[in-house]
């Protein structure tokens, strides 16, 4: 049922899901956010967070009628064979083209900001290769990777923002809601996108060994992403106001402005360091989910022997999803966040609801 024997625990798994969200969303969503908000971002975290919760309890109500099955497993189930695998190859196709273009994303900040002169397929394929040895290595390897390196990287996000301070303007967000309500509604659409990739939960629930303990913190770690996200979209608004959907990664430009008692200068190195990091752990475990659909849709008994083909794949992949960065940028703005949302929040959705009508019937 699983892609190894590994175990671990509730906050592992909460610990885990912190990047999945963090990773990209940190240095892309507050221009995104702001093309529609404007100055209103900040508020657009907050509702789009409710997302989370969500999808947090829809997989975790599944998870529970069916504690011994995976996704794709209890898809199966729910929906019956032949639409449960329909439904199961849907799911392998979308995490795998959502890899490859988290994968992209990866390359082209990379590329763009520090090595405009490397390659990208040797951009690209570095990181997939070392992801796909993590994989190899299994889930209890890529738990421990993230115990590591979650922490490092929410202690380098306090002192940037501690940093910034300085040439923070609070003015900077008034007045409120100046062009109406409809504007942060829009601006709340592509984090709660991002929002959805927490439904990976439903593939990392029966390897927990404290299960009862999976929705709490399942919860606390989307308000940790909460108020990750809504501390760095409040500091950038800070610094840069009504210019901020103007800039492609605003926190790095932010970031430039740092200068503390003339020796703490040009910090780009640490969010290079924060994005390479938590790119690296949200790619790994895209790449664990998706070979793990791979197996179990083609019922697979040798599912290590998937994983350098997959890789392969991703790297073809990436470079099909995009002709280039702005077009990256347009799809990840328009279409990224209803595909997340009809994958990560809608079909767990349905399949609840579904079982819930079943199981009614049955008993009446």
């Amino acid at each position: 049922m699983k892609l190894d024997n590994s175990k671990i625990s509730s906050l592992q798994m909460a610990i885990l899901i912190f990047p999945m969200v963090i990773a990209t969303g940190d240095l892309l969503l507050p221009a995104v956010m702001s093309h529609h908000a404007d100055r209103d971002a900040w508020i657009s975290v907050i509702l789009s967070s409710f997302i989370g919760f969500i999808v947090v309890y829809i997989c975790y109500q599944l998870h529970k009628a069916y504690p011994k099955l995976t996704y794709i497993q209890y898809m199966e189930s729910i929906l019956g064979k032949p639409l449960g695998k329909c439904a199961g190859l849907l799911t392998l196709s979308y995490f795998i083209i959502n890899n490859a273009t988290v994968v992209r994303q990866y390359g082209e900040f990379i590329a763009g900001s520090f090595l405009p002169k490397t390659p990208m397929f040797f951009i690209l394929g570095s990181m997939v290769l070392i992801c796909a040895c993590a994989v190899k290595a299994g889930l209890e390897t890529l738990a421990r990777l993230a115990e590591m390196f979650v922490p490092i990287i929410i202690i380098l996000w306090i002192l940037i923002i501690l940093l910034l301070i300085p040439d923070m303007n609070f003015k900077n967000i008034t007045p409120l809601m100046a062009n109406g309500f409809l504007p942060v509604i829009k601006g709340a659409i592509p984090p709660a996108g991002w929002y959805t990739h927490v439904m990976i939960i439903a593939f990392l629930l029966p390897s927990v060994t404290d299960q009862e303990k999976g929705l709490k913190w399942g919860m606390i770690s989307v308000f940790g992403i909460f108020l990750t996200l809504f501390f760095i979209n409040l500091a950038t608004l800070f610094v840069f106001g009504r210019i901020t959907p103007s800039l492609m990664y605003p926190v790095m430009s932010a970031v430039s402005y740092i200068s503390f008692a003339e020796f703490l200068e040009h910090l780009e190195s640490v969010i290079m360091a924060i994005w390479v990091t938590g790119a690296f752990l949200k790619i790994s475990l895209y790449f664990y989910i998706a070979n793990l659909c791979f197996k179990q849709v083609f019922n697979l008994s040798n599912e290590r022997s998937t994983v350098f083909p997959l890789a392969g794949l991703i790297i073809i992949l990436s470079f099909w999803v995009s002709p280039n960065f702005q077009e990256l940028v347009q799809f990840l703005r328009s279409v990224s966040p209803f595909v997340n949302l009809t994958f990560e929040m809608m079909i767990p959705a349905i399949l609840l609801f579904t079982l819930i009508i079943r199981r009614t019937l049955l008993s009446s």
